[in-house]
């Protein structure tokens, strides 16, 4: 008989029930606690489940010695506090994208998860979906040829956050996906954006990744758009993949176009581009709930004592990206070189350095 972990969530806004339903459907799980300062929200959930407990108070729940994993869901500004908590208490943990809000901070949990013997987990939700490991499936194929950029639109109205901007909110789905299909990390990134509701926070953002081999990635985001929108194009020197996230069946579409030209010609006149046209196509995809996939995987990584596919480095690798993005904001929108690892600092500020493009 397989051996349950218990677990608790900590954080019952908009994302943690999400957490709460999908562990407390695991067989091989035991949720016992949910922890919030909301005594409402408390409340409800308690209706809902009433076989879970429920507590205002984490000190408690760390201190629980029947936890052995611990689900943060809170805002980004709690990430690495309440992280660094959980692992000096012992307990494996998981953490919400982004998993903190420096890469200072980041480094730091990855180091005292690693002195602790624990696993550590964020929760780059989209890695788990079967649309995405299909697209990453048909990319390592061959079949869509050699991608040449990746374009991806996150819009809805909504949900304003007060402690981090569209870009640390949205983003980081389009730029796991995007990391995940290209296999590297950007070189250079630039991010402009506008405050229109809040100041000094933006609410629509346009950042651009550039990879090596003349590889790009384009990521708009927004909480100031009237339709939810969850696409993105990957364009590649034989095919094309359309990925609609919002679309109920054929998520995946594949085309069959391109743009080619002569192998030689005498004149200009000779000159003509190829325009090739053929079928589109639609894989089939067994349906998963991604958060489900997801949160077997953290307790199959805590019984197993492997490595998740979304580990710390990969979420250290997004904070990198998304300080970045920051700091190219603060310079209207330059571009950024992402010049290898920050090393941590005591003031907890993120120490990354960043180095203005220029061009001669």
């Amino acid at each position: 008989m397989t051996l349950k972990t218990t677990v608790a969530v900590v954080g019952c806004g908009y994302w943690g029930p999400n957490l709460i339903r999908n562990f407390r459907s695991l067989p091989d799980c035991r949720l016992k606690v949910m922890c919030d300062l909301n005594q409402q929200r408390l409340k409800h959930l308690h209706q809902l489940y009433p076989e879970v407990e429920v507590s205002t108070e984490f000190e408690k729940v760390l201190a629980d010695p029947e936890i052995n994993a611990v689900a943060i869901a809170t805002a980004v500004r709690f990430h690495y506090p309440m992280a660094k908590a959980s692992l000096l208490a012992g307990k494996h943990t998981f953490i919400e994208k982004p998993m903190a809000a420096s890469v200072s901070e980041c480094e730091e949990l990855i180091e005292l998860a690693h002195k602790q013997g624990l696993i550590l987990m964020i929760g780059h939700t989209f890695l788990y979906s079967p649309a995405v490991r299909k697209i990453k499936e048909i990319v390592k194929s061959g079949d869509v040829g050699d991608i040449r950029y990746i374009s991806a639109r996150r819009l809805n109205l909504g949900l304003y956050q007060k402690d981090i901007n569209v870009a640390w909110d949205l983003a980081p789905h389009d730029i796991s996906i995007i990391l995940y299909i290209m296999g590297e990390t950007p070189t250079f990134m630039n991010c402009s954006g506008s405050a229109h509701v809040t100041k000094k926070i933006e609410d629509v953002t346009s950042m651009c990744l550039t990879f090596k081999r003349n590889r790009s990635a384009i990521i708009q985001s927004s909480w100031l758009d009237p339709r939810k929108v969850r696409e993105m194009t990957i364009v590649g020197s034989r095919r094309m993949i359309v990925y609609d996230d919002v679309a109920q069946i054929e998520k995946l579409k594949i085309y069959d176009a391109r743009v080619e030209t002569p192998p030689h010609y005498d004149t200009f006149a000779d000159f003509h581009y190829a325009y090739h046209y053929d079928d589109m196509y639609v894989p089939y995809i067994k349906q998963k709930e991604p958060l489900k996939v997801e949160t077997q995987h953290f307790l199959d990584c805590i019984r197993n004592k492997t490595k998740p596919i979304s580990s710390g480095e990969q979420g250290l690798e997004m904070v990198r990206i998304l300080e970045a993005s920051s700091e190219s904001l603060r310079q209207n929108g330059a571009a950024v070189e992402l010049t290898g690892k920050a090393k941590s600092s005591s003031s907890g500020e993120g120490d990354t350095k960043f180095r203005k493009r220029t061009t001669t």
